[in-house]
């Protein structure tokens, strides 16, 4: 479920997000808005693709991926795995810059990296009583489950550590103030399909070639593997030309002049065309062989008999 998020007017200037594409810095605007009250996320970039980027059927998953990839080099999300050997994200200067009132606990395990023990981000705080950084994420889960269990309460009341367990009547006013207690407002996702993708690519198909099916054969095809960004791109071009219903061997026709020629992947459109397009040399127009008569067999072969 979609929250109200605070971004800071620094946000704008930050070498951070300055270091990555415009549709990955809008990408990570919009988790702000999705992750849970602990900055934590399912990593699905088909999932993601639908939250944020509905309307814009351009920057599908694929497109999504290449998003993630570039938050995660820029240290602005931390994507990791799971016990339950689900793919996770989470934001990871989550707790620096959103004041959570009330957080709701967390569907998701803690990232090992940032989250985990040993690690330096702090706890939050709620009414004297400190939520735990899920020293294991599946306790209280039945087995087998696969789902994240919330994390429990520290019963431990600040000033009071010689005390295993605060009264009664402490606790119960810690209950009180932080009201009834609706479970986490996250819902499970369901788990990634297997492969090193999240996801596949949106269904711009034609017959039963898909565009990442072109972008893999394109890649197969060159000595080096070309950068990520060239690849989103080319994704992008390829997925918008097929939905357009051109013949997947024209645009291989196109990719092929693109990379004969090294040319820049926005010009793949004007390739296709030329491949589709380009005039053919019309043929001579054939001309029967009759036999001269003999009054014109000097004119017919220019005397050389």
């Amino acid at each position: 479920m979609a929250r109200i998020r605070t971004i800071k007017p620094e946000a704008f200037i930050s070498e951070s997000l300055a270091a990555v594409s415009v549709h990955a810095e809008r990408t990570f605007f919009g988790l702000l808005t999705q992750a849970d009250d602990h900055g934590r996320f399912r990593d699905q970039a088909a999932v993601i693709a639908g939250a944020l980027w509905s309307l814009r059927p351009e920057h599908g998953p694929l497109e999504v991926e290449d998003d993630l990839t570039q938050l995660d080099g820029a240290g602005l999300v931390c994507r990791y795995e799971g016990d339950d050997g689900k793919r996770y994200l989470h934001i990871v200067t989550w707790a620096r810059h959103q004041k959570i009132n009330r957080p709701s606990g967390s569907r998701c395990p803690s990232c090992p990296r940032h989250q985990g023990s040993g690690s330096t981000e702090p706890a939050t705080p709620v009414h004297g009583v400190l939520r735990e950084q899920a020293a294991s994420p599946h306790r209280g889960a039945p087995e087998g489950s696969g789902e994240c269990s919330e994390p429990s309460l520290n019963r431990e009341v600040a000033g009071q550590g010689s005390f295993s367990e605060p009264s009664p009547q402490r606790r119960e006013m810690a209950v009180r103030d932080q009201g009834p207690d609706l479970g986490p407002r996250i819902l499970d996702l369901g788990s990634p399909p297997v492969g090193s993708a999240s996801s596949p690519a949106h269904p711009t198909v034609s017959g039963a070639i898909s565009a990442r099916d072109l972008v893999g054969e394109y890649v197969a095809s060159c000595e080096h593997r070309p950068p990520s960004d060239v690849l989103g791109r080319l994704g992008k071009m390829t997925g918008k030309l097929l939905g357009e219903g051109i013949s997947a061997d024209h645009i291989r026709a196109g990719m092929d002049r693109m990379r004969a020629k090294g040319l820049s992947v926005n010009l793949l459109p004007s390739l296709v065309n030329e491949a589709m397009n380009t005039p053919q040399a019309p043929a001579a127009p054939h001309r029967a062989w009759t036999n001269p008569a003999s009054a014109d067999v000097e004119a017919a072969y220019g005397g050389q008999l």
